[in-house]
């Protein structure tokens, strides 16, 4: 019912707030920097793997204990992943590849 009452600005300025968002999540201005985290997740992925098949393995094992059963592989994922992202290990990894940031981007 509200919608039928709220004036033709209202609607428009709901509209292009709503443009505003979509274009921010479906355009990546800084796509660069988005396929560099993609880079910097996968390689915490593989530094951590052994902590993480370590907690696949007890989580197999445990079933609906895991939550109790497996604590500490959990823990031990957690920190390893908070070590190798942390945000200094991100601000080192941007550094060091800087050129790629710095390239321009291909005009489609």
């Amino acid at each position: 019912m509200s919608s039928s009452t709220s004036s033709p600005d209202t609607r428009d300025m709901v509209g292009n707030i709503k443009d505003t968002g979509r274009d921010g999540r479906l355009s990546f201005k800084k796509f660069k920097e988005h396929q560099l985290r993609n880079e910097f997740r996968d390689d915490i992925l593989k530094q951590c793997q052994l902590q993480i098949k370590a907690f696949s393995e007890c989580s197999k094992a445990e079933g609906l204990m895991v939550v109790f059963r497996c604590k500490e592989f959990h823990n031990e994922v957690n920190d390893c992943m908070a070590h190798y992202g942390s945000n200094d290990r991100w601000e080192q990894f941007k550094q060091e590849n800087s050129s790629y940031l710095e390239q321009p981007e291909i005009k489609r």
